[in-house]
């Protein structure tokens, strides 16, 4: 390998990340556990999609008030057909209401708190509350 070849190998470097995230799926459904109770999504024709994710992502596939709805997840799928779910970190978790995609997430009212997974506020120990909002509200950290 040349120079000129050198270079233009390490001029593409910073876009790899951009170009791996295009192999990124999104699967919409139903919410909705499995015989076995495992989290997945009924989709379009009845096909039930189980799907696996990092805990906190888990946390939320389990919350029985996002059971039932319309839900969007975004990943790959991976061997045996689970999809997985990207991880909590990068905001791969949404419901549809009134046609309007939310991202979920969880408010503590006392203490003014978000986050991304279902539970007890890390301050005051009072349960989070059930946050949708649109995903361009939400303020990056």
């Amino acid at each position: 390998m040349n120079n000129m070849e050198r270079r233009r190998v390490l001029l593409l470097l910073p876009a790899l990340p951009a170009l791996l995230r295009g192999q990124e799926t999104v699967v919409r459904g139903k919410l909705s556990a499995s015989p076995s109770g495992g989290p997945g999504l009924t989709v379009e024709g009845g096909k039930f999609v189980p799907l696996s994710g990092d805990p906190d992502t888990e946390g939320v596939l389990k919350d029985a008030r996002l059971v039932g709805t319309d839900f969007e997840v975004v990943g790959h799928f991976a061997e045996g057909g689970k999809f997985q779910i990207n991880p909590i970190h990068k905001r791969a978790l949404f419901t549809y209401k009134t046609g309007k995609r939310l991202m979920v997430t969880y408010w503590c009212e006392v203490c003014a708190i978000r986050t991304y997974t279902p539970g007890i506020c890390w301050c005051c120990r009072e349960d989070t509350a059930l946050d949708l909002l649109e995903p361009d509200k939400v303020v990056k950290a």
